[in-house]
């Protein structure tokens, strides 16, 4: 890759998704020349997921923008750690922790979420609990301007994230020491959008809002997503 090759861009999803979630912000990110890939997020805690996507960050040749959806946002921060390749972070709906916050935390700070009364908990044989979002409500919840039919197929498809991954505390974050960019959709019901503002403000973040969007924006509103994206790599 030479110095004038468009950045690789890397791209981490969140809980209750999986790396199609991405589909149409890849398309859109690969018709401007970029190589894409969308990692697969093993969602069982911050340092083992940060570790993955260390493991894809190692193999790229040349700049990366990294971007994470959800949950991914608290992986980017910690992954970016110690990879000069990566050039910017872009934040999709996303937690921005700060060290020693978790995800539950940041998204208790402020009132809106509603995601806790839909869970459903599943105890693992290594006495673990894997959450779920119910099916029956996982649309109104996480991806309410999605069409139904394909709501239904996320709802079906959706990972699971380990229970102690939400209360994970996050290392020293990446986000003190590069460019960031967030995108935060006002009609987000897993992470309030109050919360949204506040971590996107204290890390100094480029912030673009899209009105009346669902956590799912990165699957309802792809040309926002890759635009951002597109903005960070430029």
């Amino acid at each position: 890759m030479t110095a004038t090759s468009p950045a690789t861009v890397v791209l981490v999803h969140g809980a209750f998704a999986d790396s199609s979630s991405w589909n149409g912000t890849i398309e859109r990110l690969r018709a401007h020349g970029h190589r894409v890939i969308a990692a697969a997020n093993p969602l069982r805690g911050v340092a083992e997921d940060a570790a993955s996507v260390q493991s894809v960050l190692d193999r790229v040749e040349g700049p990366v923008v990294l971007a994470g959806h959800s949950y991914g946002g608290s992986v980017i921060s910690a992954a970016a750690v110690g990879r000069p390749q990566v050039r910017a972070l872009v934040y999709i709906a996303g937690f921005i922790p700060d060290e020693g916050e978790s995800a539950g935390e940041l998204a208790a700070k402020f009132p809106g979420s509603t995601l806790g009364e839909t869970l459903e908990p599943t105890p693992l044989a290594d006495g673990g609990v894997d959450l779920y979002v119910r099916q029956d409500l996982f649309r109104q919840q996480f991806a309410a301007d999605v069409p139904e039919p394909q709501a239904s197929l996320m709802a079906a498809g959706q990972r699971p994230v380990a229970a102690a991954a939400l209360d994970a505390a996050s290392p020293a974050p990446a986000w003190k020491e590069l460019p960031v960019y967030s995108l935060i959709p006002t009609a987000d019901k897993n992470i309030p959008p109050a919360a949204q503002r506040f971590m996107s403000e204290r890390a100094e973040a480029e912030i673009v809002e899209i009105p009346d969007a669902s956590h799912a924006v990165l699957v309802s509103q792809p040309e926002a997503v890759a635009e951002l994206i597109l903005r960070a790599a430029r």
